[in-house]
């Protein structure tokens, strides 16, 4: 008998006519032997709504109460679930995350996993039940409801994974697996059969939308195997694991994209030790994240600093930013939302020349301006204007063959 996780995602259980071909998935898995755990999402487009509330009901929300409120779009999925598996015979019972416990820091919208206690889920589960829990949420050590920010529920499915030590984490979507790009750019993108997790985790950051970055950091940390399916057919699937000697090591495994970037430029910096760490700690305070960062080379004592942060974060950034320039003695602020994130991530990066050359070359073919680079091992990264996003992705794409025989 094996312990399988399962998460299904908000399209997967976006009606009771969805939520009902869930409960026969899980049941068929039980019925194959298997002790199931589910992690559910709410109903696609339910968080929005709750997100939408908050925000009429004041400019800026109180972050705890905040949490409390989308947390619930979740509580509604999962006790419906539980309902319809009883009703057909299946025993179930379903659990919020403080109800699980499961235990995080008190960054509010963007909580982070300390914990799982696993013992309520576990006399569930000798009880012969199926377990369904809440994901995206958790509680803090003030018994305060946390969420973990979007696509959080792929983490709270991981995390269990790992407290559980189970055998696999399937996380259902409505993609039937983990794609060269985004098929709905390019037609001939070509799905996955297996990624590495290191692959998959640049993918996630650079904006591929099948799993949450932090999930896959869990799953490394842990060697939880996770397969991505598609909750609407049994065909496909891709195992996202460790490297292995025999998996063929791509140049070029994957181009990503993401819109949620924000370029903040900090004008004639005074160039001295001391003044970066005095812009962005105040941005770490805040739980903002910083993703690309570029400072120009010194004139006349004076530099330019640009980064960049998701736009939910650019007014909170701003704000903060615009204190600390004046501060430090910074000319001005810049701010650009009109920008995307272009990547290229392969795993056969590491022993292979000329990849970058031949990105930028690539996109200078096509008139498409860089504004900012950022490498890793694995993974080039360039910010070019918004417009140009999905070309990039499409020549880039074909640059490097990923595209079906």
């Amino acid at each position: 008998m094996s312990l399988v996780v399962q998460k299904y995602g908000g399209t997967s259980v976006g009606n009771l006519e969805k939520i009902a071909n869930v409960a026969r998935k899980v049941m068929k898995t039980r019925a194959a032997g298997n002790d199931v755990v589910v992690v559910l999402s709410a109903m696609s487009g339910e968080t929005d709504r709750l997100i939408q509330l908050a925000q009429k009901a004041a400019d800026e929300p109180h972050k705890s109460e905040y949490d409390a409120l989308i947390a619930t779009g979740e509580q509604v999925t999962v006790a419906l679930l539980a309902i319809m598996l009883n009703r057909m015979g299946c025993p179930a019972r379903s659990f919020l995350g403080f109800q699980v416990r499961v235990l995080t820091d008190d960054a509010y919208t963007k909580a982070r996993i300390l914990d799982v206690e696993t013992g309520n889920v576990e006399r569930e589960l000798r009880e012969g039940k199926v377990v369904v829990v809440a994901g995206f949420q958790g509680v803090d050590s003030e018994n305060n409801i946390t969420t973990l920010g979007r696509g959080g529920s792929d983490t709270s499915a991981v995390a269990l994974a790992a407290a559980l030590k189970a055998d696999v984490c399937d996380i259902y979507t409505d993609v039937d697996g983990v794609y060269t790009t985004d098929p709905n750019i390019c037609r001939n993108a070509r799905r996955l059969d297996r990624i590495t997790y290191d692959e998959m985790m640049e993918m996630a950051r650079a904006g591929a939308k099948v799993l949450q970055p932090r999930s896959v950091e869990l799953a490394k940390k842990y060697n939880v195997p996770v397969y991505v399916r598609s909750s609407f057919t049994e065909e496909g699937g891709t195992l996202v694991t460790k490297e292995e000697g025999t998996m063929e090591k791509e140049v070029v495994s994957g181009v990503t994209y993401d819109r949620d970037q924000a370029k903040i430029t900090v004008v004639r910096v005074p160039d001295c030790p001391g003044v970066a760490g005095r812009l962005f700690t105040p941005l770490s305070e805040h739980n903002i994240v910083i993703d690309m960062i570029i400072q120009n080379a010194s004139i006349d004592g004076h530099t330019d600093l640009t980064f960049t942060v998701s736009r939910k974060d650019i007014s909170e950034a701003n704000r903060i930013i615009a204190k600390i320039a004046q501060e430090v003695g910074a000319d001005k602020i810049e701010v650009d939302d009109n920008v995307a994130k272009v990547s290229i991530v392969g795993v056969g990066m590491v022993s292979h020349s000329g990849v970058a050359a031949k990105m930028f070359a690539t996109l200078a073919s096509e008139g498409i301006n860089i504004m900012m680079i950022s490498t890793s091992e694995i993974k080039v990264s360039c910010v070019v204007e918004a417009k140009y996003a999905e070309l990039a992705v499409t020549v880039l794409h074909d640059a490097f063959g990923l595209g079906k025989d």
